[in-house]
């Protein structure tokens, strides 16, 4: 905070009014001072790095769609004890989680209160994190789908590991979209032999369909951890 006590604020919006209503709610409060108030992303870092506000009340979109966030990354690179508030009118949930991932300490509407606006600052400076009613909820959601990702994540790669170098290969064709015949002249087997394997698959993965086992793969993305087990298994393979 402030040799004076106060805790030092920048506000970053590309609307006049808006930054002149939110300065005259902060100005009128007696433990927080607005020290600059800008109208872009470029603006916000450098007049950050001049006054090194306690708090910034940065607008997601500026004269570019993800200004905000990217000058979030910048000013928190050089003066990382500076909070960042993140003030919008979009709920999405890939903003927010696009917003804490440059480290934003907190996201809160345009629509909110006067109060809820000074106090966010106090609780920001107070390592909180303030949101909206409606923000926590969507934060709830995200991080609960984060922790489903990294759980069907930790179970596939198990569930690979537990696979033979030739069921590592057959699946691997079949991601690609190869078909069983297809797969028997590339590896020069019979179409028994890849049945086989194919049923191995669907026994180690708990899975009726083939299909369902790729689509698990594909949405996690594991093709290539696929290709690397295999190098792995076998350095001279592809």
């Amino acid at each position: 905070m402030a040799d004076n006590n106060k805790i030092k604020v920048l506000i970053a919006d590309d609307m006049e009014p808006i930054r002149r209503f939110y300065t005259r709610i902060l100005d009128q409060t007696e433990d927080i001072e607005v020290v600059a108030s800008v109208g872009s992303g470029k603006e916000a870092t450098e007049e950050a790095l001049r006054t090194k506000p306690d708090v910034v009340l940065m607008d997601i979109e500026m004269e570019t769609s993800d200004a905000g966030i990217r000058a979030s990354g910048d000013i928190l690179a050089q003066l990382p004890d500076t909070k960042i508030i993140i003030l919008t009118v979009y709920e999405e949930d890939e903003l927010i989680s696009a917003a804490f991932r440059f480290g934003a300490q907190g996201y809160l509407l345009k629509n909110s209160k006067p109060e809820e606006i000074s106090a966010a600052v106090r609780e920001a400076i107070k390592n909180g994190a303030p949101m909206s009613p409606e923000i926590t909820s969507k934060v709830v959601n995200v991080y609960k789908r984060v922790d489903a990702y990294e759980t069907s994540l930790l179970l596939a790669v198990d569930l690979l590991s537990g696979l033979t170098e030739t069921e590592l290969e057959t699946l691997r064709l079949l991601m690609q979209g190869k078909t069983r015949r297809e797969i028997c002249e590339i590896r020069h087997v019979e179409i028994s032999t890849v049945k086989s394997q194919i049923h191995q698959i669907l026994r180690k993965f708990e899975k009726e369909s083939i299909c369902d086992v790729i689509g698990m793969l594909n949405e996690l993305k594991l093709d290539d951890l696929i290709s690397k087990m295999l190098q792995k298994k076998d350095p001279g393979y592809l």
